[in-house]
């Protein structure tokens, strides 16, 4: 490894924010000293409660849109490493990797590795399943296709994160009315929509795989598949994360669809995060993100498996030769292991938490995180920014995981959350 401040390898972290954290530290426990480059000089909004931890980084630098004076900042600093912390990063990491000649994705896919229309349309181009879909920008167009298609459709922002902004919309009158909600909106980075993207919805269950790849070899660290329930006008909420063991009957074909995936967007070095549903035909793309996965699922999978993208992560950009030494090695399951995000059916000022204590007594209960604190505001939970408290189940059997997850649903209702005074009804 290439030694540069005090003896310490630097790594550079684009929009390392709090979210994060987890892989700043794995770095920083492996000896490296971060530098942190902001591509925004504001603080997007997603991030303004928790932006990140200043003494965790020997410097952050801001991108003032001056491509020039940010590599050059950034070479001062003699980085072995250039990577994305989190989506809105991506395109600044893959241009700062190549102009400073380091292990890097190509440019000319970053816009695909963001946007959810060009990521599907590189799939499709690729030979791959792909959704049919518009990126839509006008009302009249969109009913037009939505009519021609039929069925469901799901409408969301180009190119924000965490399910914000999704719907689900049965009619071109639904879909055209989400379609108006977004189009002028910002999305959770503080970027503007200019539109939405409207594809067709896919049946079956979802899951998320995630990888990591050196020179363009993946590897897949854990994948987890999604329950879903249809609560506060949202048809397909996802509020459960269940570990899944790399010998189960899907993961062959999951993880195949996600390898050629990966190859079609450019993803050939870093940790990926891809959201896959395993429909009646085969996988199809929902979308693929170039960052690690977020959610505290790579802490979740650690915890099951022992290692995570974490790790893998480090080795592709500071051991590749371990990391090629040990790719294509299936993960295993050591135990097994779900995450719930509590739904909150109300909003107003949250009094308190009513039932916390089963929760905490139940058999496989590892860890709760209260999001929301008695005394704040709790709204609906409408998506994955919305869960006011979040649950990690862990247990040597799956069967204990299960039902403790299917208890804590039971829980999860009106009667689970105390208000002092309700702005709106349950």
């Amino acid at each position: 490894m290439t030694e540069t401040i005090e003896g310490r390898p630097c790594v550079v972290l684009v929009d390392a924010y709090a979210a994060v954290r987890s892989l700043v530290l794995e770095f920083r426990k492996q000896g490296c000293s971060i530098v942190r480059v902001q591509s925004t000089r504001e603080v997007p909004f997603v991030y303004r409660t928790a932006p990140f931890v200043p003494d965790d980084f020997v410097a952050n630098i801001v991108h003032d849109g001056d491509l020039d004076t940010t590599v050059a900042a950034v070479a001062a600093f003699e980085p072995v490493a250039v990577l994305s912390g989190g989506e809105i990063g991506v395109e600044l990491a893959d241009l700062l990797a190549e102009r400073l000649g380091l292990p890097g994705n190509p440019t000319g896919l970053s816009a695909a590795r963001r946007d959810k229309h060009l990521m599907v349309e590189a799939i499709r181009a690729a030979g791959l399943r792909a959704a049919r879909q518009l990126r839509a920008t006008d009302a009249d167009e969109l009913a037009a296709w939505h009519r021609e298609l039929g069925g469901r459709v799901v409408v969301k922002p180009p190119r924000s994160a965490g399910s914000q902004g999704v719907s689900f919309c049965d009619t071109p009158q639904e879909s055209v009315a989400a379609f108006r909600a977004l189009a002028d909106a910002d999305d959770v980075f503080s970027q503007p929509n200019n539109g939405a993207v409207v594809q067709e919805y896919l049946p079956g269950t979802e899951y998320m795989v995630n990888t990591v790849s050196r020179d363009g070899r993946h590897q897949v660290c854990d994948i987890w598949r999604t329950a879903r329930v249809s609560r506060n006008g949202v048809v397909d909420l996802c509020d459960a994360l269940s570990l899944i063991d790399a010998e189960s009957r899907e993961v062959a074909a999951l993880r195949d669809y996600a390898f050629e995936v990966l190859d079609a967007v450019g993803i050939r070095h870093g940790p990926a995060h891809l959201e896959i549903r395993l429909t009646p035909d085969g996988p199809c793309l929902v979308e693929v993100g170039a960052r690690i996965a977020g959610g505290g699922i790579p802490a979740s999978a650690g915890l099951g498996i022992g290692e995570s993208q974490l790790e893998w992560t480090v080795d592709a950009f500071l051991r590749p030769e371990r990391f090629h030494a040990r790719a294509g090695t299936p993960y295993t399951v050591r135990k097994h292991c779900a995450i719930y995000g509590m739904v909150s059916p109300v909003r107003g000022v949250l009094s308190e938490y009513r039932g916390i204590e089963e929760i905490e007594r139940l058999e496989s209960f590892h860890a709760l995180v209260a999001l929301v604190k008695p005394g704040q505001e709790i709204a609906r939970t409408v998506d994955d920014l919305t869960f006011p408290v979040v649950v990690t189940l862990l247990h040597d059997l799956e069967e204990v995981v299960q039902r403790d997850l299917n208890t804590i649903r039971h829980l999860d209702g009106t009667g689970f959350y105390v208000l002092d005074r309700e702005e709106a009804g349950s």
